[in-house]
């Protein structure tokens, strides 16, 4: 007979078994998973050795081949671009615009296979368009045409060959040699007598508040002076420390005296240009006098032993009268012992074509003029200007200027410019 105290206890120990063995297998489960995941109980570590977080070869393999991938699909940063080199200034590279309205007139009378009326009236108005002006291209086709009629020239090729000889000789016949610090002038006896007839009356000149002064100075050493004279607008500032970069790089000392006094900015602007061209600069207050500021100058220059003073002045036509009137002062002042005047130089905007001309004769009237800047050469298509220049004003033409770089302004070379033109 069964004992049911033996019943009781077996059907414990079977409920109990069936409890624990589903939780013992729901366990295991667990801690395999963890192990899988590496989440699980870090192994054992023998004594002496230390448990390490780095990664094992196959997360290193992984991690570089992901980095490959990305490189691979990402586009490599494009390499900067060269900055542009400046194209020297040339007449050929620069005066493409004049050149331009030529070549057709020239191309059309190359093109017939003799010289008629319609050959001239062609070489007439290339030249009237380009500005050469009436008087200069009178001239220039007349002495033609009696070339032609006399058999000397044969031909709408010799034609132009002849034409382009013709505008040489004619833009070289001025001196137009610039007075370089050390290297003298070519009118330097005519400048001193010019001088020394208006240095005994500017001594007494009240308003030139700097009488006496002559004989103080007269054992100095002479400082040269260029004078920079033109209307507002056309480049007379940036030509001034355009000319002071260049005397600055050949090892002359140089000294700008800011004479425009007048314009806003116009002291500024030259300072920053005498900063560049590494010269000194002397400055007066705005709307004060701009011989005194010259005179200074010349003081100083003498005093610190500078070659050259270069000094801007004011352009202000509207006020025609004073404006003659101070040029004439400045023009005095500069030209006083240790200071000699040896560069009168007109500056002029080669765009404004012939109205340049009749500028170009109010300076005219207030000092004398040695030669000519023209400013903006490569920005018009009428670079006959320059002929009508030296005929029309009797000038030379002493620098162009073929761009706004610091070396765009440059001797005027006749032989080059027509070359350029045709």
């Amino acid at each position: 007979m069964i004992d049911p105290t033996t019943v009781f206890a077996t059907s414990d120990v079977v409920v109990g078994l069936v409890v624990a063995i589903p939780v013992i297998v729901v366990a295991a489960g667990v801690a395999v998973g963890l192990r899988l995941r590496g989440g699980g109980p870090k192994s054992h570590v023998p004594p002496g050795e230390v448990a390490s977080d780095a990664p094992t070869d196959i997360e290193l393999d992984r991690s570089a081949e992901a980095t490959r991938r990305a490189e691979s699909t990402t586009e490599a940063e494009p390499e900067p671009a060269p900055e542009p080199v400046a194209e020297p200034a040339t007449y050929r590279s620069r005066l493409g615009k004049a050149r331009g309205l030529l070549s057709g007139y020239l191309g059309a009378v190359r093109a017939r296979g003799k010289v008629d009326a319609t050959t001239w009236d062609d070489l007439e108005e290339a030249l009237i368009r380009a500005d050469v002006g009436v008087g200069a291209t009178d001239a220039l086709l007349d002495d033609l045409r009696t070339r032609v009629k006399g058999g000397e020239i044969n031909g709408p090729d010799a034609l132009v060959d002849a034409l382009k000889a013709d505008l040489v000789d004619m833009l070289s016949a001025a001196d137009a040699r610039l007075a370089m610090p050390g290297g003298g002038s070519p009118d330097a006896t005519d400048g001193r007598a010019a001088s020394a007839g208006t240095a005994g009356t500017a001594g007494t000149d009240e308003t030139d508040g700097t009488a006496g002064t002559d004989g103080a100075q007269g054992d100095s050493q002479p400082v040269d002076v260029w004078l920079f004279v033109g209307v507002n607008g056309v480049g007379k500032t940036t030509t001034v420390g355009k000319v002071a970069n260049r005397m600055s790089a050949s090892g002359t000392r140089v000294l700008l005296a800011a004479g425009d006094t007048f314009r806003a900015a116009a002291g500024e602007q030259l300072a920053m240009w005498a900063s560049r061209a590494d010269a000194d600069i002397v400055r007066g207050s705005e709307g004060g006098d701009p011989s005194s500021v010259v005179f200074d100058a010349v003081q100083r220059a003498a005093s610190k032993g500078h070659a050259v003073v270069l000094a801007d002045t004011a352009g202000r036509l509207h006020n025609k009268v004073n404006l003659i009137e101070e040029l004439k002062k400045i023009r005095r002042i500069a030209d006083r012992p240790p200071g000699h005047v040896v560069e009168v130089l007109l500056v002029l905007d080669a765009t404004t074509g012939q109205n340049g001309l009749t500028q170009a004769k109010v300076f005219l009237e207030a000092v004398d003029v040695s030669g000519v800047v023209l400013t903006k050469l490569d920005g018009t298509a009428k670079g006959g200007i320059v002929v009508a220049i030296q005929r029309e004003l009797g000038l030379p033409v002493k620098l162009v200027g073929l761009g706004e770089g610091v070396d765009d302004l440059i001797d005027f070379d006749p032989a080059a410019f027509v070359d350029a033109l045709f």
